[in-house]
């Protein structure tokens, strides 16, 4: 389990907002994976492939590290997971070959948008379907003005993003993502206050207000199925049950042990 996290891929072992926000994006694509070729783009270690695994037919986990990678094969050996070192505009997977494409958190890491929306749409099958997320600029970067995220390369306003996903897609469906004290919301833009989240104590009770600072958008050249509002509890994350589960497991271990020799020899040669 890696500790010295850089805090540029969400790893196993952080517990807390940022894994449950992307473990709702996660399975809000698990609605649309069964049966199904799935590309995950910037797959990180591999978690989010072997969640899309248990109901897809083959997933596709590419990331540009090729180190991560390497320790994605052994912490995750299935035989309908197949994980690849590519970049977001150069993918290794064949014309026409998807169902679905999965990128979260992806782009702002580059600025090489129009050539990943390019090669989504040329991996993509004609009535396949893009999940991608992004931290919405206005929130996530000009509403917390001493916050900069060292590893973003360029964020979209919400409005940049539409265009974008419009200028490669006949039909987009935009949600938004707000987080509410262990629990992730994700809705359409059209209906964000739909849902009222109360909050206080005995003294005082009132709205409880919190930003979308993600947003997703659903793109397809076929139609796209509305979803209802969609929640993810959290608890089992803060009480880290759901890490438990993940390290419990016979690949995690077996993949665990492999790579321990490696890490070893590794931090011996960074000590030389």
């Amino acid at each position: 389990m890696k500790k010295n996290w850089s805090g540029e891929r969400l790893e196993t072992f952080i517990l807390g907002r940022d894994s449950i926000e992307h473990l709702h994006r996660y399975a809000l694509a698990m609605d649309f994976v069964e049966n199904k070729v799935v590309l995950d783009i910037a797959c990180g270690n591999g978690y989010g492939s072997s969640l899309i695994s248990e109901k897809a037919a083959l997933v596709y986990g590419v990331d540009i590290d090729q180190t991560t990678i390497n320790e994605a094969k052994i912490l995750y050996p299935k035989k309908n997971l197949n994980f690849l070192t590519g970049s977001a505009d150069k993918i290794p997977v064949l014309d026409h070959s998807v169902d679905v494409v999965v990128s979260f958190e992806t782009i702002e890491h580059h600025d090489k948008h129009d050539e990943m929306m390019s090669e989504i749409k040329r991996v993509l099958k004609n009535d396949g379907i893009l999940i991608i997320s992004t931290p919405d600029k206005l929130y996530y970067t000009d509403y917390r003005k001493k916050f900069k995220n060292e590893f973003h390369v360029k964020e979209l306003y919400k409005d940049e993003f539409k265009v974008l996903l419009s200028k490669y897609f006949k039909n987009t469906l935009l949600l938004n993502q707000k987080y509410y004290h262990g629990i992730s919301v994700i809705k359409e833009d059209n209906n964000s206050n739909e849902i009222i989240i109360y909050s206080g104590n005995y003294e005082k009770v009132g709205k409880e207000l919190s930003d979308p600072l993600f947003m997703l958008i659903m793109a397809s050249d076929s139609e796209i199925k509305k979803n209802p509002p969609s929640f993810f509890n959290g608890t089992k994350i803060i009480e880290t049950g759901g890490i438990d589960s993940i390290e419990k497991s016979y690949n995690y271990k077996v993949g665990k042990f492999i790579l321990s020799p490696l890490k070893f020899f590794l931090k011996l040669i960074s000590k030389t």
